[in-house]
C-alpha cells in the first residue's frame, strides 16, 4: 500500500522509475508524473516527494548507490586488494546505470550547467567518498581528501567512456577503469614514499630546539 508509504521511500520508489522515463522525456515534471502513475503514486505527493531536475537525479543516483552496494557486499570486498575493491564498487555502479544510459547521458548533461556545478560536486564527492568508505578507507587528513578528488577524477573520465562504450560487456570501459586506478595505487605509493622519506629528513626545529634546550 503506496498510503502508508513515507517521503523518502516514495522518493526511493519513484527514483528508478523516473530515470527509465528521463531518458525519453528529458529530467521534468513529464518523467516524475508517468513514474508516479506507473508506480500507483498521487502525482501530487510525488511533486512534494521529488521536486525538480537536481532532486531527481539526486534520488536515481542514491537508488543506483543503493543498487552498488548490494551487487558489491562487504565479504565479497574483504577478500579483494584495495585496488579491486574500487574497481569492482565503480563496475557495479555503471552495471546499475547501464539500463539508463541515456538518462545518466542526459544527467550529466544537466549537471554541467554553470547552475548546478556546485550540485555536481555534491554528488560526485558522495559517490566517491561512498566508494572510498565501502572499500575500507579510514583516512582523515588530508589523504582523505586527495584520495577523493583522484577517484573524482577518474570516475567522471570512466563516465564519459562508458556513455559512448558499445564494446562487449562495456570491456573498453573495464579496461580504462584498470589503467587509471593502477595510475591511483602508483601515485598513493610514490606518496607514500615521499612521506616517509620526508620524516627521516633532519628537522631544523629540532635541531634548533636542542641548541636551545640540549638534552644532558
Amino acid at each position: 500500500m503506496t498510503d502508508d508509504l513515507t517521503l523518502d521511500e516514495i522518493r526511493a520508489l519513484l527514483a528508478p522509475a523516473i530515470a527509465a522515463n528521463a531518458a525519453f522525456d528529458g529530467w521534468g515534471d513529464t518523467a516524475r508524473d508517468v513514474a508516479a502513475d506507473q508506480c500507483g503514486i498521487d502525482p501530487d505527493v510525488a511533486r512534494i516527494a521529488v521536486t525538480g531536475p537536481i532532486d531527481m537525479i539526486d534520488a536515481w543516483f542514491a537508488h543506483i548507490d543503493r543498487l552498488m552496494i548490494e551487487a558489491v557486499p562487504a565479504d565479497r570486498l574483504s577478500t579483494l586488494k584495495i585496488r579491486s575493491r574500487i574497481a569492482a564498487l565503480v563496475e557495479a555502479r555503471l552495471d546499475a546505470a547501464a539500463p539508463d544510459r541515456e538518462a545518466l547521458r542526459r544527467a550529466i548533461a544537466i549537471l554541467a550547467l554553470p547552475q548546478n556545478v556546485a550540485a555536481a560536486a555534491r554528488l560526485g564527492w558522495r559517490t566517491v567518498d561512498l566508494i572510498w568508505r565501502l572499500a575500507g578507507d579510514t583516512a582523515t587528513d588530508y589523504n582523505h581528501y586527495t584520495k577523493r578528488a583522484i577517484l573524482l577524477g577518474v570516475y567522471a573520465a570512466t563516465v564519459t567512456v562508458f556513455l559512448d562504450d558499445e564494446s562487449e560487456g562495456h570491456a573498453d570501459t573495464r579496461a580504462f577503469l584498470m589503467r587509471r586506478i593502477d595510475g591511483i595505487m602508483r601515485f598513493e605509493k610514490a606518496k607514500a614514499g615521499l612521506i616517509g622519506r620526508s620524516e627521516r629528513m633532519p628537522s631544523l626545529s629540532r635541531f634548533i630546539g636542542r641548541l636551545r634546550y640540549p638534552v644532558v
